[in-house]
């Protein structure tokens, strides 16, 4: 135990101890890497739409089948989530609390399971995905191009779990550049093989596809080299599931694996509604989306790093019993994540066309995106009081509050107003005025909670 101990003062130790120093600059110093790391990683996609979408022939019926196939591309990472999310807060908690050996089990059984789930979800969605995809609102050519997409997609299902639900652990242990370098390699690599397979090959979409599993396998290869190495504080050193930890951390990962489960059937929601209501425009309005939802996973990156950040500071120092700590890393996050969104709020307001012009050329999509991307982000500064009720939840190991306000916005509000508003008047923009709502109700009642059952207390220990 002792030399434990005198390992983790050692210098990679002391870079993964959160107890000491300004709490601000460890945010900043982890979640600047983290915000880079979050910007390469959305770099598979929104670089495989904008090849897409300038494909000489079909780019926008190729652009609304990858729109298609985004719920069930979302639930594949929702899974990856459901380890992540409770195994790096808890291997972290425990950290704090000094338990390497706890840490170590706790990370073996997360990379387990992501290993067992990735083999199942193969088989099950490669299995399933005609039928699937063809109720997501897929048709004629769209459902053409969505299957020679994600068929190839599904078969990198395993890497892609490794890859992003073993990541996490590398960033909460302080390594958060090495957590960059895991998606730097698989984003380079993607984006040099995707013209290659799209144009080159001639493979069209299920080229992107196979750039993107590729690129996904080397990233899972990178993160499991490293977690095995001698420079981690905690290793990956063996294959379990240890009951004593399964349990916890899957009922706390349960909070990010609801978020992105929501999201898929939100997302299936709203591609059949815009199907039903959009008439002859269906199509344009599924591709629409398709391109807000790229603009958002852009839009979240600096808050994702910053709030992953301000979690890994606040499940250490809440292991550590430092609550004065914890309250100053929630109130970090707050502001800047909330300065942050209010600038993306005004840039999406003032010039959205511009935004999404790298998407396509095609004229008619672009301007049905700007006037519903307009409606969508109306409220997005928000969104910064979910993310901080959101984070703290997680950090602080409060299950049953993480997963009632993950399941909130998107169960509770989203996916009734979507099905909801267009009879009430609004028609196909009903869909995205559910957005709205969503974020002025659910962030709010997150935040608000959060504050009476943890913040006020914790601000009386600073």
């Amino acid at each position: 135990m002792l030399n434990r101990k005198l390992a983790q003062k050692s210098a990679s130790g002391q870079r993964s101890d959160f107890s000491e120093g300004k709490v601000s600059g460890i945010i900043l110093r982890l979640g600047l890497p983290l915000m880079l790391a979050e910007l390469v990683h959305v770099l598979y996609s929104i670089v495989d739409r904008i090849y897409i979408g300038h494909m000489p022939s079909g780019g926008t019926d190729a652009l609304t089948g990858l729109s298609v196939c985004f719920p069930l591309i979302t639930l594949i990472g929702a899974f990856a989530n459901l380890c992540s999310t409770g195994g790096a807060t808890l291997c972290t908690i425990a950290r704090g609390e000094n338990d390497l050996k706890k840490a170590e089990r706790i990370t073996a059984s997360a990379f387990t399971l992501l290993l067992l789930l990735g083999v199942f979800l193969t088989a099950l969605l490669y299995v399933s995905a005609p039928v699937t995809l063809k109720w997501l609102g897929g048709e004629g050519e769209t459902l053409k191009a969505a299957l020679s997409y994600f068929r190839i997609y599904v078969l990198g299902t395993v890497p892609v779990l490794i890859s992003l639900g073993m990541n996490p652990f590398i960033n909460a242990q302080g390594f958060a550049h090495v957590g960059m370098t895991t998606v730097l390699i698989g984003a380079v690599l993607n984006t040099a093989l995707d013209p290659l397979f799209i144009y080159a090959f001639g493979m069209g979409l299920g080229g992107a596809a196979l750039a993107t599993v590729l690129s996904q396998s080397v990233s899972a290869v990178w993160v499991v080299c490293f977690l095995r190495g001698k420079k981690t504080p905690v290793r990956l050193t063996a294959l379990c599931l240890d009951r004593t930890v399964v349990g916890g951390m899957l009922k706390l990962g349960a909070t990010g694996f609801t978020f992105r489960v929501t999201n898929s059937i939100t997302q299936a929601a709203v591609n059949i509604v815009l199907k039903s209501w959009g008439g002859a425009m269906s199509a344009l309005y599924i591709g629409a989306m398709g391109l807000i939802n790229s603009l958002r996973e852009i839009t979240g990156l600096p808050t994702n790093g910053l709030t992953a950040a301000g979690q890994s500071v606040m499940s250490f120092n809440y292991g550590a019993k430092q609550g004065g700590r914890v309250s100053q890393s929630i109130r970090f996050v707050l502001l800047t994540t909330l300065a942050v969104n209010t600038l993306i709020w005004a840039l999406i307001m003032a010039v959205p066309g511009l935004l999404f012009s790298p998407f396509s050329s095609d004229k008619a999509l672009i301007s049905l995106t700007a006037k519903c991307a307009r409606v969508y982000f109306a409220l997005f500064p928000f969104m910064s009081l979910q993310l901080t009720g959101q984070s703290t939840f997680v950090a602080l190991n409060y299950p049953k509050h993480a997963l009632f306000f993950s399941m909130l916005r998107k169960i509770v509000l989203v996916l009734p107003l979507t099905l909801l508003l267009p009879g009430l008047g609004l028609r196909v923009m009903g869909v995205f005025w559910a957005e709205v709502v969503s974020q002025l109700v659910g962030a709010t009642a997150c935040f608000v909670t959060m504050y009476f059952v943890i913040w006020k207390k914790l601000k009386a220990e600073e």
